[in-house]
C-alpha cells in the first residue's frame, strides 16, 4: 500500500513545529560584559625570580599590566595613588648591573620608565653578593634590601598583594591557538 500525501505533509509540519519551538528555546548568544572594578590605592609586590635573565623583558609585562590600566582612563591614577614594588632576586639581577647595560638596554629603559612613574625596584642583597655585585654596580633607581625572603614577608604583612611574575617558555603564537 502506498502512503498518502496527508501523513507525509503532517510529518513535515510536525517537524517544522518542533524545530521552531526548539530554536525559540535557545537563548540568543550575548557578548561579554565589560566591568570597571573600582580600584582604590592599590598596593602590589611583584616577585621576580627567573631562571634566565633574557626572560626579564617578559616579566616586565606584569608591571605593565599593573601600571598601564591604573594610569589610563577611567582610573587615571597618579604615582601617589598606588604603591608598586618589584622585588628582584634571580638571574635577572644581571640586567641591573651597569656593566651589562649594552646587553640589557631595552629592559633597563623600561625599568627606568616605570621607576620614574613611582614603581620601586628592589634587589635582594644576598643574591646581589652571590653574583659578586655591590650597590655601586647597580643603577641609581634600584634599592638593595637585606633579603628577598624577608622583604616578601614584610610587604605582605603591610597588606601588599603578592604577584609572582611567572614567565614560561612560549610554545605557540597567539595566531596558532586563537
Amino acid at each position: 500500500m502506498r502512503p498518502t500525501r496527508l501523513p507525509r505533509l503532517f510529518r513535515c509540519l510536525c517537524t517544522a513545529l518542533l524545530l521552531t519551538g526548539t530554536l525559540q528555546a535557545v537563548p540568543a548568544l550575548a557578548q561579554a560584559k565589560v566591568v570597571q572594578t573600582p580600584y582604590k590605592n592599590p598596593k602590589a609586590l611583584v616577585d621576580i625570580f627567573l631562571d634566565d635573565p633574557r626572560k626579564m623583558s617578559s616579566a616586565l609585562y606584569w608591571v605593565r599590566s599593573l601600571v598601564n590600566p591604573l594610569t589610563e582612563a577611567p582610573y587615571s591614577m597618579f604615582a601617589e595613588d598606588m604603591s608598586i614594588i618589584v622585588l628582584i632576586h634571580g638571574t635577572e639581577i644581571v640586567t641591573l648591573a651597569k656593566k651589562n647595560e649594552e646587553r640589557y638596554q631595552e629592559v633597563v629603559q623600561r625599568m627606568r620608565y616605570y621607576a620614574e612613574m613611582g614603581v620601586k625596584f628592589k634587589v635582594c642583597g644576598l643574591a646581589m653578593k652571590d653574583y659578586g655585585y655591590s650597590s655601586d654596580d647597580l643603577y641609581d633607581f634600584v634599592e638593595v634590601t637585606p633579603s628577598a625572603i624577608t622583604e616578601l614577608m614584610h610587604w605582605q604583612n603591610q597588606g601588599y598583594a603578592l604577584i609572582p611574575a611567572i614567565v614560561q617558555d612560549k610554545k605557540f603564537s597567539i595566531e596558532q591557538i586563537r
